[in-house]
C-alpha cells in the first residue's frame, strides 16, 4: 500500500511540473508574413512649385496627380492636400500627395509606369522642389 501511495505522489509531483497549454497556445502564430500582408506602404510626395506657375498650371498638376489611381491598379489608396500649417515650416511646399501600395513590389511598378512618366511630363515644367518620403504603416 506504501508503494502504490509513494507512486501516486510520485505521478502527481511529476505532473505539476509538466508546463500545461493555455488556450494561448492554439492561436496561430504572426509571422513576418503575415504582419506585413497587413502593412502599406506609403509613398509621400510634396510639391514646391516655381513662382512662374499659374494658379491653371498648378491645378493642371493637381488633376493629372488624381487620375494616376485609375490608370495604375497597384495604386491601394491616393489622397492629397495643400498645406495649412501655421508653424511657417514648409519651405515653400505647398501640396502633399500620399500613395499607398500593397508592396514594394506595387510602388516599383508605379515608379517607371507610362502613366506616371506622363504625369512626370506635365509636372516637370513647374516643378521647382520635391520632396518624396516613403514609409511602412
Amino acid at each position: 500500500m506504501k508503494i502504490k501511495i509513494l507512486l501516486l505522489l510520485t505521478v502527481i509531483l511529476i505532473s505539476s511540473c509538466v508546463d500545461k497549454k493555455n488556450d494561448n497556445d492554439h492561436k496561430p502564430e504572426i509571422t513576418p508574413n503575415t504582419e506585413e500582408m497587413t502593412k502599406k506602404l506609403r509613398h509621400v510626395v510634396l510639391f514646391k512649385f516655381k513662382e512662374s506657375s499659374t494658379p491653371a498650371n498648378i491645378k493642371g498638376v493637381e488633376t493629372a496627380f488624381g487620375k494616376l489611381p485609375s490608370e495604375i491598379k497597384e495604386i491601394k489608396d491616393y489622397e492629397w492636400g495643400l498645406n495649412n500649417s501655421p508653424e511657417g515650416l514648409s519651405k515653400g511646399f505647398t501640396h502633399c500627395f500620399l500613395v499607398t501600395f500593397d508592396s514594394e513590389e506595387d510602388r516599383a511598378i508605379y515608379l517607371p509606369h507610362p502613366a506616371h512618366k506622363a504625369f512626370v511630363d506635365i509636372l516637370s515644367p513647374h516643378l521647382e522642389d520635391v520632396l518624396v518620403i516613403d514609409y511602412w504603416n
